[in-house]
């Protein structure tokens, strides 16, 4: 069967794996819609007097939340925003840090590490531990 697979071309592949990927869409779609149907029917109107859904309203509603709080590609822009945030913040952090400790005189700064040693204490603490 392998030895099958590998002399398939690219074409071929494709050919093979599309109309399965698609039906896996359909099959993972139709179960999201199924379990957000039952867990509607369940809770909502025993909780909040609602009125249960039919399976394509909460086909719906799964798409709903999708566009609303998922985005779209798998979140990957929200993430890369996130990342690109996360940068500028360590970034100023570590400059705060740096001018912060230009400023120490020597003593400060040999207290500074025998407090990042020290049982308890943070290095932003101004007392020793104990």
């Amino acid at each position: 069967m392998r030895d099958r697979l590998k002399r398939m071309s690219k074409l071929t592949k494709l050919m093979i794996i599309a109309p399965l990927a698609i039906v896996g869409i359909l099959i993972f779609a139709s179960i999201g819609g199924l379990i957000v149907m039952l867990l509607w029917n369940w809770l909502a109107p025993e909780l909040f007097g609602l009125r249960q859904v039919t399976f394509w309203q909460a086909f719906g509603l799964l798409v709903l939340c999708r566009i609303l709080f998922g985005g779209f590609g798998g979140g990957g822009g929200r993430r890369s925003s996130h990342g690109r945030m996360d940068r500028r913040i360590h970034e100023r952090v570590d400059e705060r840090l740096r001018e912060r400790w230009e400023q120490m005189t020597p003593e400060e700064r040999e207290g500074f590490r025998e407090g990042s040693r020290g049982c308890g204490t943070t290095p932003l603490d101004s007392t020793p531990g104990v």
